[in-house]
């Protein structure tokens, strides 16, 4: 794998550059998950403050509900949950897609006409990645702290100056560097693993099949594994 992740660095620069193939990815893995990425952000954010106001009462800290809602967001459940959900979603179908190419041999029908498998089915999806998972990130952050809102001020009945007001006395630029790092680190790990999966699938749909589980699974481990040592080195 960490070859097939050298050869596509290595074949990136080189033309002729596929922006077309490029945007369909990135409609296919971004503006197509844009709709389960605002679901659980916004979930998410409302059982963040239903919890967190329970246990901040506990110390009479309730002011400090926002703060921890966008802080929790930013740092780590945005950049982690929306890989998850991208692995889950896109990364999945990126890999039954390339192992159902491989298993019709149009893969290598690609070798054979001379043209490049990897710079032509691997560089749209991994750059594409690149790009649609910190974008993906944002977003989820912005909702899951509006959905921390709707509990913690309409719910709970926090005041709206005191949920926001703390959120903008907190976070700093590193806390928001910290997640993109995270989201682009977890966007690489998905488009190279899925797609290496695809590439390498066996012959026949058990070898799909295979191959789509195991990409799920990888990617799903491999972020939460990256996530540990990340934040160990930006703490």
């Amino acid at each position: 794998m960490f070859l097939f992740f050298l050869r596509t660095l290595a074949v990136i620069p080189a033309p002729p550059w596929r922006w077309r193939d490029l945007l369909v990815q990135i409609h296919f893995i971004g503006v197509r998950s844009l709709f389960v990425i605002g679901l659980t952000a916004i979930f998410a954010g409302m059982v963040l403050a239903l919890q967190g106001f329970y246990t901040l009462s506990r110390f009479g800290s309730e002011a400090l509900l926002g703060p921890a809602v966008a802080l929790s967001m930013i740092r780590e459940l945005g950049p982690v949950l929306s890989g998850l959900m991208i692995t889950g979603r896109a990364g999945s179908a990126m890999a039954a897609e390339l192992g159902i190419m491989r298993i019709r041999e149009q893969i290598d029908a690609l070798e054979v006409m001379g043209i490049p498998p990897i710079h032509f089915l691997a560089v749209p999806r991994f750059l594409a990645g690149l790009v649609v998972l910190p974008l993906l990130t944002v977003i989820f952050d912005v909702v899951g702290i509006f959905g921390g809102y709707l509990v913690s001020v309409q719910l709970l009945g926090l005041s709206a100056g005191t949920y926001f007001g703390g959120i903008e006395s907190a976070v700093s630029m590193h806390d928001i560097h910290t997640g993109l790092i995270k989201s682009l680190c977890f966007g690489l790990i998905i488009a190279c693993v899925c797609s290496f999966k695809g590439f390498f699938a066996r012959r026949g749909a058990e070898g799909v099949s295979h191959a789509t589980t195991s990409a799920v699974v990888q990617s799903s481990v491999l972020i939460l594994v990256s996530d540990y040592f990340i934040t160990a080195i930006m703490l």
